[in-house]
């Protein structure tokens, strides 16, 4: 569904450059800024990166959220080259957040309720591996929480299956096209996002209302 909206949007751009219009920088590749001294980063990706990126956004400690692609091996991947599933690449969200105000463990609890990690190389209507659900560690502690996270989880039920997430070590992030960058928060009234992502929004609100920045304690 979502590729299906992409392949219209790539049709209006088109045809805007057809009649004269600038088409901006809209395909151009987002800015990976460095994280400043105190900040660190995670890299998580759990089905549509519009989501994804919107729901970690709104947690506490977070500063920002890149949308992008990680976990294959194709350099600088383009949206239409991870969608063919030649790339390996997973739509992810990489996270700059204030370690003294939100833990690597709360954020990764936090990216288990944002999607369901129950879901093989899919999420919901999105079908296909760039879809799958996938978390990266830095670090061995970072290995270790996600993994006693995940037995955790599985453990108490949560879900009624049990959780298939890639568990991988770091090793490159690359920044997707400008206009996934908060595009929930700037397509609001599109039909994918109001049928698909704003439903995961809402229950991710709701799992970690506690975590959340206070314009979004609703």
């Amino acid at each position: 569904m979502k590729r299906f909206i992409l392949n219209v949007f790539g049709i209006l751009l088109f045809a805007s450059i057809a009649h004269g219009q600038s088409a901006g920088n809209s395909n151009d590749f987002a800015a990976l800024p460095k994280p400043k001294a105190g900040v660190e980063l995670a890299t998580f990706g759990g089905g549509c990166l519009w989501s994804m990126s919107e729901a970690m956004s709104e947690l506490k400690g977070v500063n920002k959220v890149i949308s992008g692609y990680a976990g294959g091996t194709t350099k600088n991947p383009t949206y239409g080259q991870v969608a063919t599933l030649t790339t390996g690449h997973a739509e992810c969200s990489q996270i700059y957040y204030d370690p003294k105000l939100i833990s690597f463990a709360a954020l990764a609890r936090a990216f288990f309720f944002a999607h369901d990690p129950t879901e093989l190389n899919r999420q919901g209507p999105d079908e296909g591996s760039d879809y799958r659900s996938i978390a990266f560690y830095r670090t061995p502690e970072e290995k270790n929480i996600l993994l006693n996270m995940i037995k955790e989880i599985d453990k108490s039920k949560h879900y009624p299956k049990v959780i298939v997430t890639q568990v991988v070590p770091f090793t490159m992030f690359y920044p997707a096209e400008n206009y996934h960058q908060g595009y929930y928060r700037l397509n609001g009234d599109k039909p994918y996002i109001q049928e698909v992502s704003k439903p995961k929004v809402m229950k991710f609100r709701k799992a970690v209302n506690g975590q959340l920045k206070p314009e979004f304690q609703k």
